[in-house]
């Protein structure tokens, strides 16, 4: 009896978010809609003279500037401290528990981050991983309980990659600007950085459904917790990496810098291959 009201609260959490898949309001639609018009829009209009090799060059680590470098080191600075004092002990915590539980919370991340992914395939005209996507969204968060088990990949959707609107607007053509470090959330560029706005604006579901309050379901912190989660997912997955990394290196803001432009290069590219000669096979999980 006593473990009834856990249960309870359970169920209707799984109510509410499955109510919430089959009843987005007409503001989300209507938002998201003009999103994706605007996009597609620039992506035409920028796309026309893009090729394979302009990408590369315009994302080639190398050639993105480091324009306020001393007011980013002191960012990065204000970063590791918060790191030090803050997330590495409750990621160490976090790193501690059993590998069943930090799987299940993962795939729960990830089930969520489909809500970004799902229009960013369209937007980058790969409509079939659109649709194996949504069938991995539906899937997991029914029948893998939100997320927690990936139902989805056991019936032949494999996992996918992760695209954000940063990625789209990089194969729209547009640069990446000067790189910025920002409190807290780290390592980004000028580019990236409006892509991330773009999620405030009615590009990310999940945004709108908990911090817009477009429906009665969600409270903000919903979204503030699985944000806080996310990064110390992040940081658990990275715990070894992180520390060799600042060990060994002469430089951890260079390093960091240049492990993250590479990341970030890879990912736009779609390729797993190492562009340049720096290994960072360690940091996969970066995004």
């Amino acid at each position: 009896d006593k473990f009834r009201p856990i249960f309870k609260l359970i169920f209707n959490k799984y109510l509410i978010y499955f109510n919430f898949l089959y009843n987005i309001r007409t503001t989300m639609i209507k938002k998201f809609a003009i999103i994706v018009f605007t996009t597609l829009t620039l992506t035409l209009n920028v796309s026309a003279g893009t090729d394979g090799e302009l990408l590369l060059k315009k994302n080639e680590p190398s050639e993105i500037k480091d324009c306020s470098e001393k007011f980013n080191r002191s960012v990065f600075a204000f970063n590791q401290g918060l790191d030090k004092i803050l997330f590495k002990p409750i990621s160490g915590i976090y790193k501690s528990l059993p590998s069943p539980v930090k799987s299940g919370v993962s795939n729960s991340l990830d089930n969520l981050s489909n809500l970004v992914t799902i229009p960013n395939n369209i937007l980058q005209g790969d409509f079939k991983t659109a649709g194996v996507n949504t069938g991995r969204f539906l899937i997991n968060t029914t029948i893998g309980i939100l997320g927690l088990f990936d139902a989805a990949n056991h019936m032949g959707l494999t996992e996918y990659e992760k695209e954000d609107y940063g990625q789209s607007l990089a194969k729209a053509g547009v640069g990446p600007g000067c790189y910025i470090v920002l409190p807290v959330l780290g390592p980004s560029t000028v580019r990236d950085t409006a892509g991330s706005l773009v999620n405030f604006v009615g590009g990310d579901p999940w945004y709108s459904a908990t911090v817009i309050n477009n429906n009665h379901y969600f409270e903000d912190s919903d979204y503030y917790y699985s944000r806080a989660t996310q990064g110390i997912d992040f940081r658990a997955k990275n715990f070894d990496a992180i520390e060799n990394l600042e060990k060994n290196s002469l430089d951890f803001y260079a390093s960091v810098k240049s492990l993250y432009l590479q990341d970030r290069q890879q990912k736009i590219l779609n390729t797993s291959k190492n562009i340049n000669t720096q290994n960072d096979g360690d940091w996969e999980e970066f995004d």
